[in-house]
């Protein structure tokens, strides 16, 4: 299997398990000029922009120590990008998830990490 078809498929595992807690999926690998994001959900008003990361083991580190500050900077301009396109009120709260998967265990980690506004 291709990394693509390998991503594709922990991808919608992990949004199953998000929608398993009341969390409504509204986009997919949503790409823009800064990047993308592997999901893009929505619990109650809140926006959430999440970052999949799988591993098979740990031979390669845990998938959740591989969202690193560059892949954040990327995340929040995606962020930016998709509220602007969508004309998302100024005032919707949203935040940054991570699911790490290594193996068969899935890890759910909200509000992984801050905002960061371009340019910091």
């Amino acid at each position: 299997m291709n990394k693509r078809k390998v991503g594709t498929t922990y991808e919608r595992l992990a949004a199953a398990k998000l929608s398993q807690t009341g969390m409504e999926i509204l986009a997919y690998n949503y790409r823009c000029p800064f990047g993308e994001a592997d999901l893009i959900a929505k619990e109650g008003e809140t926006l959430i922009f999440v970052e999949v990361k799988y591993r098979a083991s740990e031979r390669y580190g845990n998938p959740l120590m591989a969202v690193n500050t560059a892949k954040q900077q990327r995340l929040c301009r995606v962020a930016d990008d998709y509220r602007m396109r969508g004309k998302i009120p100024e005032d919707t709260p949203f935040r940054f998830d991570v699911v790490g998967i290594l193996g068969e265990e899935i890890v759910h980690v909200p509000n992984a990490f801050e905002y960061r506004p371009r340019g910091r």
